[in-house]
């Protein structure tokens, strides 16, 4: 049966790459993914990923009923600082800044390697209705070693984490990384929150938990990603536009999958109905939907709340000019307005408890 009509896989076809012709080498370091015949980059591990993904997809709209989990675009804030705001700062001889960004995109994608310790339970044991062949089925079967492998390397090959590293070292000239960097991101990493479902037991609502989280974690990345391109792709501010611009468009082909793959599960969970620890029911529906508008909320705090305070620290801290405020007023002077949808109203602009570290 052609792969692309199918819906069960093992986890070597999961992890199966493309047909490349010439490795993708950066800085010495051999990483994932490669180039086919025409030159074209071809993302690792899609091979029988991306069109079971679609398979996966198509069953559910077709036996559902119903469409694809989204995150709704209106929930996604313009990147903070803004492309304007990053090009004045670069143009002003103001690099600290975006050296740090650069660099916690690369560490915080670095722990994507954590994807593949989550546990699953078992399906059965929380799901009433049938789950073969469905992308929770292959949750622990390929999905996410494949996510986990694409981010932060495997064995001898490099992942997103090198590669956000050239990207950076290519367009800033090989800057000095502070170890202090790290140590901060760690330092922000927030517990577990409180379970808004303990009827279901720890372990389940922490799988749908980290997949909600991580699906929002990676549309806001998205536009994320995109601002770097922009960026690093000006000969203007970036030392090396054409090779750090490819570095970060390689990646975001790579994402996609992602983003599909957890849709598709967490549609497929919300299709289902739900066992709870004394055998009753709840609708999957509800707890997708719950958990995922608490990181909704989140992801909107902290863009609007505490990244534009943590932003205009560090330019502060870092920026070697004469005059720091007249730097800042320009800087503040092309920042994005943006108000949050009305459903979110309460969440602009005041102060706000931690959030988990994101892009």
């Amino acid at each position: 049966m052609p792969h692309e009509s199918r819906l069960k896989f093992s986890t070597d076809e999961i992890l199966a790459n493309v047909d490349t012709r010439e490795p993708l080498i950066v800085k010495g370091v051999k990483c994932h993914g490669g180039f086919d015949a025409d030159g074209h980059y071809r993302s690792p591990r899609t091979a029988y990923r991306v069109p079971a993904i679609e398979a996966w997809q198509r069953q559910h709209v077709a036996t559902s009923g119903t469409a694809l989990f989204e995150i709704p675009a209106d929930t996604v804030s313009p990147q903070v600082p803004n492309v304007a705001q990053v090009k004045f700062l670069l143009r002003s001889g103001v690099r600290e800044p975006m050296v740090r960004w650069l660099s916690e995109i690369a560490i915080v994608e670095g722990f994507g390697a954590m994807i593949r310790e989550l546990p699953v339970p078992p399906l059965k044991t929380f799901i009433r209705e049938d789950t073969d062949g469905t992308a929770l089925a292959h949750l622990v079967g390929g999905l996410f070693e494949a996510h986990a492998r694409d981010e932060a390397g495997w064995s001898e090959e490099g992942g997103h984490r090198q590669m956000w590293d050239a990207a950076r070292d290519a367009a800033l000239s090989n800057p000095a990384i502070s170890p202090e960097i790290y140590a901060a991101i760690i330092a922000r990493r927030g517990g577990q929150p409180a379970a808004m479902f303990p009827e279901l037991g720890e372990p389940v609502e922490r799988l749908i938990r980290f997949m909600a989280n991580v699906l929002a974690i990676e549309v806001f990345a998205a536009s994320t990603f995109a601002w770097a391109e922009e960026i690093l792709s000006d000969p203007e501010v970036s030392d090396a536009p054409d090779d750090a611009a490819n570095l970060v468009r390689y990646i975001r082909s790579d994402e996609a999958p992602h983003v599909e793959y957890l849709r598709t599960a967490l549609s497929e969970i919300q299709a289902r109905t739900l066992l709870t620890l004394d055998g009753k029911e709840i609708a999957g529906r509800k707890v997708v939907n719950d958990l995922a508008d608490r990181s909704l909320r989140t992801m909107i705090r902290q863009r609007l709340n505490e990244r534009p305070v943590m932003v205009r620290d560090l330019i502060r801290r870092t920026a070697n000019v004469k005059d720091v405020d007249a730097l800042m007023r320009e800087f503040d002077a092309l920042a994005t307005p943006w108000t949050p949808p009305a459903r979110y109203a309460d969440l602009a602009p005041e102060a706000s408890a931690s959030a988990p570290v994101g892009y």
